[in-house]
């Protein structure tokens, strides 16, 4: 299958694991250093959506090789349709060596010679194995549960994820729920920190709601496809791209489970030929889920905005958002209240619709700075809603984004000169 023809099919809600490869790799694989044949290793096989979990038995000197065996059948399963892999083990007693025991057995006769039994250290951040002792006897006094723990890599933390290199600072722009502004904040921010003079890109990772096409002016287009590589789309001068750009109409709807949802904002981050920028601003989905946490796990972040409004309902789920942040290891660089006042385009009369004080008790509470507060204003939705956002069309409300803006830019870390060049 082309790469293109892998591509589109990440993007169809039709597709299916292969059943009859995902047999193939499993009777065809030799375990590492050995000519012992991994499916009569195999207790347990279960397929789940695009993910598989298999259970193996091994044996004390085989743990050296048990991320080897993980890599090489989730290289190789990934071809079938898989995109994770749980793979658990079962570690008898009995010595085995890798090129076999030299002695001939009965079928379920065991080698009398036995190995020496320990608890080995985890290598290669694999968790500890199971060990299922050969004799009754020897037994915990609680049976291990061979479905745990996975053997699996270990999940990366922010510090260990590689830097984009065409994208010096990745941004999140969060709420934790729907409804307060989110996206309309992202845009504006985004056209902002343009307006300062940093080079800025937006990624709507708001799979099941993309609104960024519409925000920007630019629903209905569709990227091109340039060396197998989306090239993003201009937006006021910004390059910007969404699920949104991919699925056509708005009428078509995004019902994909979490591995499908997250493996296609991946290949939105990573398979897009980004221009060299200074920061690219992320519209998040509502929620704590597979999303965020793939974020956490496979992006690169500088920091996070997290949006409120005043209502005691929204700040319940911005308050979880800033948890989830601090404990993923990414900054969260302030919070921004939006709809804060309203003030009566007749009569000049204002009123907190939505209460007051909440983005002051965020701020206070994880002492997190207030970014600025945005009013509830019809300006900001008109403009939005005809794809020229307030900071563009220069509305009552344009300031009030710019003055968040520059806060944002001066939490930005400063880029280091490259030495190597002469200019």
């Amino acid at each position: 299958m082309s790469w293109l023809s892998s591509l589109k099919s990440v993007f169809s809600p039709s597709q299916e694991v292969n059943e009859e490869e995902i047999q193939k790799v499993l009777q065809s694989y030799i375990l590492p250093e050995s000519d012992h044949a991994l499916k009569d290793r195999i207790s347990q096989v279960n397929v789940q959506g695009q993910v598989l979990q298999i259970t193996i038995n091994t044996y004390p000197n085989e743990a050296e090789h048990l991320q080897k065996i993980h890599d090489d059948l989730a290289d190789a399963l990934e071809k079938c349709g898989i995109k994770e892999l749980n793979m658990h083990v079962v570690q008898q007693k009995t010595g085995h060596k890798s090129g076999g025991c030299g002695h001939h057995h009965a079928e379920g006769e065991s080698c009398s010679s036995q190995s020496k039994t320990e608890d080995a250290a985890p290598k290669n951040n694999l968790p500890p194995v199971i060990d299922a002792s050969a004799k009754a006897e020897e037994k915990a006094p609680e049976e291990a549960d061979p479905n745990n723990p996975p053997i699996q890599k270990a999940a990366p933390q922010q510090r260990d994820v590689p830097k984009h290199p065409r994208i010096q600072n990745v941004i999140l722009v969060s709420s934790g729920k729907g409804g307060v502004g989110k996206s309309t904040t992202t845009v504006n921010l985004a056209l902002a920190l343009q307006k300062l003079g940093l080079k800025v890109g937006v990624l709507d990772a708001d799979i099941y709601g993309p609104s960024i096409p519409t925000m920007l002016g630019n629903a209905g287009r569709t990227p091109m496809i340039e060396s197998e590589h989306f090239v993003p789309l201009d937006a006021y001068g910004m390059a910007v791209l969404s699920i949104g750009h991919l699925t056509g109409d708005n009428n078509t709807p995004v019902a994909w489970r979490g591995p499908k949802a997250t493996g296609a904002l991946m290949q939105l981050f990573n398979q897009t030929l980004w221009p060299d920028l200074d920061v690219l601003m992320i519209d998040m989905p509502p929620g704590t889920g597979d999303i965020q946490l793939t974020l956490a796990q496979r992006i690169p972040v500088t920091g996070a905005v997290v949006v409120t409004t005043p209502q005691n309902v929204a700040l319940m789920d911005a308050t979880k958002g800033i948890e989830l942040f601090n404990r993923v290891q990414i900054p969260v660089m302030g919070v921004v209240e939006n709809m804060s006042t309203h003030v009566c385009s007749n009569c000049g009369h204002e009123e907190q619709i939505f209460g007051t004080g909440g983005g002051d008790k965020l701020s206070e509470q994880y002492d997190i700075p207030l970014l600025g507060r945005l009013p509830l204003n019809v300006q900001i939705r008109e403009n939005a809603d005809a794809g020229k956002p307030s900071v563009e069309a220069e509305d009552n409300a344009a300031e009030s984004y710019m003055a968040i803006a520059r806060k944002i830019a001066d939490k930005l870390p400063k880029a280091e000169k490259d030495q190597s060049r002469i200019f």
